[in-house]
């Protein structure tokens, strides 16, 4: 894939650029290998074959820096100077994120929207953020400093979402600081529906405006579907999806054996109990808690656990729970590969029996890579 703004150096936010995606996806399958063949021991880590992803127009969610001015305003990213530059035609981005972007910026424009200014710290609209379900509807988020412009966006609303029908749910997410955070804690949605549906493997996921979903609806759909495909030949009779955030693996995993999916989200766990609901499963649970103090204090011991963690990886006394523990299988999906191999190495006794590369971030040295452990 060639980019006009990378070659340009406009911007070099996908650092792999202009590779040939074969050689991308190689190099990260060599990575991973490389990392994770000091803990197979005996009989070995039988690794699949790599899920490629298209190398553009896989982005289902953007987060697009607000710059310039009310009456120009730009959507895309800062410069080293702190000042916008317009990326609407970033090719990474599905397409119905593209198209909506002409509209967005009238739409600034109208509602008197002021683009908030880095190096002067002055200003309202800081970014906005809108993530496309596999259907073609949008959830929109105005990340603001205050809630000053939300009486403008209320009145011109109605008329957004009549020229944009995909529209399914709009928000003000309430970002007062000044620091490279994305978001604050307050959201305000302004309209009737809170949640975005992203129907994945026929299995309907709600998207709250701060819940995580994965950037890459179509590999996400393969990393489920690999997952569920351990966890059935496995046969647990109970399952724990530690770090469930909506629900995708736990989901995936339900129906005809008890699992309870465990997030420190609250939003997130809502979400993932609509999910639940819908696909009639009354044996999938969730609760919201931290997962390492969940482990810690529970009582019993599922026979398989999922976790799916941040980048830094599930810790030292989680991994010590799950090495101490009587569970007898574990998927692990990684987004780190490095914060894996450092878990794995403190839980010797549960061994990588396969593993996955899923490429979630092309153009990028970003990856999932995904193994089952069994003890």
């Amino acid at each position: 894939m060639q980019c006009s703004y990378f070659d340009a150096g406009r911007c070099r936010s996908c650092t792999l650029m202009g590779q040939p995606y074969p050689a991308q996806l190689a190099a990260k399958q060599h990575r991973c290998e490389d990392l994770l063949a000091p803990f197979a021991g005996a009989p070995g880590l039988a690794w699949l074959p790599p899920v490629a992803s298209r190398e553009s127009g896989f982005r289902n969610k953007a987060k697009w820096v607000v710059g310039g001015t009310v009456a120009e305003p730009t959507l895309g990213i800062l410069d080293a100077a702190g000042h916008g530059m317009d990326l609407r035609e970033c090719g990474v981005c599905r397409p119905g994120l593209l198209a909506c972007l002409p509209t967005l910026g009238a739409f600034i424009t109208l509602a008197g929207l002021t683009p908030y200014d880095v190096p002067g710290r002055s200003g309202e609209l800081k970014y906005l953020l809108v993530t496309e379900s596999p259907d073609g509807e949008l959830m929109l988020r105005f990340v603001l400093r205050s809630r000053e412009p939300l009486a403008r966006i209320r009145k011109h609303l109605p008329g957004l979402l009549r020229e944009l029908p995909q529209l399914a749910v709009v928000s003000a997410n309430i970002h007062p600081e000044h620091k490279a955070v994305l978001e604050g804690e307050r959201e305000i949605v302004l309209t009737e529906r809170e949640t975005l549906r992203m129907r994945v493997n026929g299995i309907d996921l709600h998207l709250h405006p701060q819940s995580f979903f994965q950037t890459n609806t179509e590999i996400a759909a393969a990393l489920y579907r690999q997952a569920r495909e351990w966890v059935d030949e496995a046969g647990p009779a109970s399952v724990w999806d530690l770090y469930c955030g909506v629900g995708g693996f736990a989901l995936h995993c339900g129906g005809e054996r008890d699992v309870l999916g465990v997030e420190t989200s609250p939003n997130a766990v809502g979400s993932a109990r609509l999910g639940a609901a819908a696909a009639g499963q009354d044996r999938t649970r969730f609760v919201a808690d931290d997962a390492t103090s969940f482990a810690l204090a529970a009582a019993t011991h599922p026979d398989l656990v999922i976790v799916n963690p941040p980048r830094r990886g599930l810790g030292e006394e989680l991994c010590g729970w799950l090495e101490a523990s009587a569970v007898g299988h574990a998927v692990y999906s990684s987004c780190n590969v490095e914060s894996l191999a450092r878990d794995l190495a403190r839980m010797p006794s549960l061994r990588p029996r396969r593993a996955r590369l899923f490429d979630m971030f092309p153009q990028t040295t970003h990856h999932e890579v995904m193994v089952l452990l069994e003890r």
